[in-house]
């Protein structure tokens, strides 16, 4: 455990040593702001309304009008921002010519991938951080229920982390970050979209697609419902992300 902690905090600081982390965080903080805004804004002229009409619309909820879409947008910046933290994992790597020391340390193929997967997930722990400083706005000028919004989060931090770990094997597929990120992006847009089947197909095929989609078990997480079978999906997902980089690192070995 020591070992992954060390080389989690090398993996974090080498991404705030580089521009990426600045560049995620900026971009993050800039989208998420104007959709804080523009949501708090809405429901705010929904609220004025609806008191001068002496309440002829019903009373709006900010967990409904303001939490719950902003959870979604959430997940789509996430969609398109964690290809740019996942890309480098192990492609950078593999590009600059220090995987050879890496697979070389003292070091077990397991200890290097939870290592790199956890400094990741830290760096999206920050994203996360930057929304939640928006949303205690919420606490300060009104009264949203918690639960939905922890449970909220959760998903948020289950779903980021089965990204990483799709990232992180398709990051060892190939020493061009480029690719990489391009390849991770399409995988996840594959995720998110595959539920569209449903819409259209009802058999077996639909219903297999639909419940592998992404998309599919979050929206349960941002309505504030905790269901198992959300939690087993995320973490099946993550462990199989992990375990098939172990087996292309395994595979690196034997080339080298």
């Amino acid at each position: 455990m020591k070992n992954i902690w060390v080389l989690a905090m090398k993996e974090l600081r080498s991404y705030f040593s580089s521009p990426i982390a600045y560049i995620v965080l900026a971009m993050f903080a800039v989208i998420f702001g104007y959709f804080f805004y523009s949501a708090t804004a809405i429901f705010v002229d929904y609220s004025m309304r609806s008191m001068m009409q002496r309440g002829v619309a019903p009373p709006a909820n900010i967990n409904d009008f303001i939490i719950r879409p902003l959870l979604m947008n959430i997940s789509v910046i996430v969609l398109f921002l964690m290809p740019m933290v996942t890309m480098r994992l192990f492609a950078e790597e593999k590009r600059s010519g220090t995987i050879e020391l890496l697979l070389t340390a003292p070091l077990r193929d397991t200890e290097i991938i939870l290592g790199k997967w956890l400094a990741a997930l830290l760096l999206y722990a920050c994203l996360l951080g930057i929304s939640a400083l928006n949303i205690v706005f919420l606490f300060i000028h009104g009264q949203p229920d918690w639960r939905p919004l922890l449970i909220g989060y959760l998903g948020l931090l289950l779903l980021g982390a089965a990204f990483l770990g799709i990232g992180a094997f398709i990051s060892t597929l190939t020493k061009n970050q480029i690719i990489a990120a391009s390849l991770t992006f399409g995988v996840f847009l594959m995720l998110w979209v595959m539920d569209w089947v449903s819409s259209y197909s009802t058999g077996p095929v639909g219903k297999t697609l639909a419940y592998l989609s992404i998309t599919t078990h979050f929206e349960n997480f941002a309505k504030g419902v905790l269901e198992l079978k959300d939690i087993i999906y995320y973490l099946s997902v993550i462990v199989l992300g992990l375990f098939l980089t172990a087996r292309s690192m395994e595979s690196l070995r034997w080339r080298a």
